[in-house]
């Protein structure tokens, strides 16, 4: 879940690892009691000090989205199914934005972006 961390993006770790979060829930990879790694486990692994996994962990339970339990960890909270769909589409609209964003970057216009993503998306239909 945590393997698109990127150091050298100009979002901020902590913000990167509360958005895949945010994305495993309204994904319904993550559901309600499921732990997420360690503040020290994940810290380890992404290479970060251990208080920007606690910013993110810290800001995921202000949104209702985990519950940090002193001793036993942190786990994803019961989350109603209108909120898991509307972390679904937030999260659709960032990926949107950015591939926009991208586009503009390399000069790709409107029509040829869909164009694109029409092909893309008939080539997952088949």
């Amino acid at each position: 879940m945590f393997d698109h961390i990127d150091p050298r993006s100009p979002v901020p770790i902590y913000a990167q690892i509360a958005e895949r979060v945010r994305v495993a829930v309204g994904a319904g990879e993550l559901a309600k009691g499921d732990s997420l790694p360690s503040v020290r486990a994940l810290a380890t692994r992404l290479r970060v000090n251990p208080a920007t996994v606690v910013q993110a962990y810290r800001d995921l339970e202000r949104e209702g989205l985990v519950e940090l339990r002193q001793g036993a960890g942190t786990f994803i909270a019961d989350i109603p199914a209108d909120t898991r769909s509307r972390e679904r589409t937030a999260a659709a609209r960032r990926v949107v934005r950015e591939m926009l964003a991208e586009a503009a970057r390399l000069g790709i216009g409107r029509d040829d972006i869909q164009r694109a993503l029409t092909t893309e998306l008939e080539d997952v239909r088949k």
